[in-house]
């Protein structure tokens, strides 16, 4: 087995935190065809998933994201270009979150 650990840090609410995973799930189901379980928590919440190959856990809190997935031997080969491709998923739906820079003018 083959591990992935990512922590993003940032600044929303747990509230806040919880939609974005749970947006971040929803992707996960329709485009990777993932079964997801979300556990909410009272400064914790917990998302499961589980596909073909690949299982882990997405932690929520108000102050970080923190992922630990497991691939299986075949899926293991491409670490690298899944860790990339969940990483940039889970950045535009904190991006999304945050939404576009304050320009400062009126």
């Amino acid at each position: 087995m083959t591990t992935i650990h990512i922590i993003r840090l940032h600044a929303q609410s747990l509230a806040q935190a919880r939609k974005i995973a749970l947006a971040w799930a929803h992707d996960l189901e329709v485009q990777y065809r993932m079964e997801c379980s979300y556990q909410k928590g009272t400064a914790r919440d917990a998302l499961q998933f589980k596909g073909a190959g690949v299982s882990g856990t997405l932690h929520v809190t108000s102050k970080q994201f923190e992922l630990e997935a497991e691939l299986g031997l075949f899926l293991g080969v491409f670490k690298g270009k899944i860790e990339a491709a969940i990483v940039k998923n889970l950045d535009a739906q904190l991006a999304l979150a945050v939404g576009p820079p304050d320009s400062g003018l009126p």
